[in-house]
């Protein structure tokens, strides 16, 4: 058995789930979201958590086991809490400022670069150099900050660039002269 797979995901009061044919609908106080549920997976909601069973012992079926359970608790915590992430620009210069619905980010480069977030995503700028990235669909909010970090990777001599808050930057040493 999976030992994901075999935890009860909880449902949290207010948290609505109804499974049509091969998706979940999640219903929350943040939004709605649909997880996808594989052949093979059954799922048993009940009042307070939903149970998750495999019919058979293929190996395709242990696989998606855990996997629908993790996307299910992930969906169920997006529609209460929400998810977020948060990017720190390191660099003399550097900046980020909201125009609007887009995103300005000067990184060095001769043109600003301007992001629109997808539908869903909401990005605060603090100080300038702090973004914030939140949403209730765990995967979106991680591509969109993914996707603002590769507009300049932290590099590895000085660290410069946009990086995850926490993150570590191995730093190589620069070049000895003479």
């Amino acid at each position: 058995m999976s030992r994901i797979g075999k935890k009860p995901v909880a449902l949290p009061k207010g948290v609505k789930v109804t499974v049509h044919g091969a998706e979940a609908v999640v219903e929350g106080a943040k939004g709605t979201l649909n997880c996808p549920i594989p052949q093979g997976i059954t799922l048993d909601v009940q009042a307070d958590s939903i149970n998750l069973t495999r019919q058979d012992d293929q190996p395709q079926s242990r696989a998606y086991h855990g996997l629908t359970r993790a996307l299910l608790n992930n969906a169920v915590q997006g529609v209460t809490s929400g998810w977020k992430k948060e990017l720190d620009i390191v660099g003399v210069g550097y900046k980020a400022a909201m125009e609007g619905e887009a995103l300005r980010l000067d990184l060095g480069y001769s043109h600003p670069i301007n992001y629109v977030a997808p539908q869903g995503i909401s990005i605060a700028v603090e100080k300038n150099t702090h973004l914030i990235v939140t949403g209730i669909d765990r995967q979106l909010v991680g591509q969109v900050a993914a996707d603002i970090r590769k507009f300049r990777k932290p590099e590895p001599y000085k660290g410069k660039g946009v990086q995850y808050t926490g993150e570590v930057i191995r730093r190589k040493a620069g070049k000895t002269g003479k």
